[in-house]
């Protein structure tokens, strides 16, 4: 129970850093952590191979996608 707490925790703390953020490699990255958590959560709630497609997918490539595209532009938001 406790770590579905700490989970929650850092899930909102991560997601609000995201929101608040004006780097947007680092709003990315924190982005990144929301999914890593997610999966975490998944993996905590006994299904496995949502969690790794949510590791895979929404920590992995989706992250490769958005650091791409903040390369090909700007990186700081006006």
């Amino acid at each position: 129970m406790i770590y579905i707490a700490l989970l929650v925790v850092g899930m909102l703390g991560a997601g609000i850093a995201a929101c608040l953020l004006r780097d947007l490699l680092a709003a990315v990255v924190a982005a990144a952590a929301v999914s890593l958590i997610l999966s975490g959560f998944f993996y905590l709630l006994q299904a496995p191979d949502v969690a790794m497609a949510e590791a895979a997918i929404g920590a992995g490539l989706t992250t490769a996608i958005f650091v791409i595209a903040i390369r090909k532009t700007g990186r700081h938001e006006e």
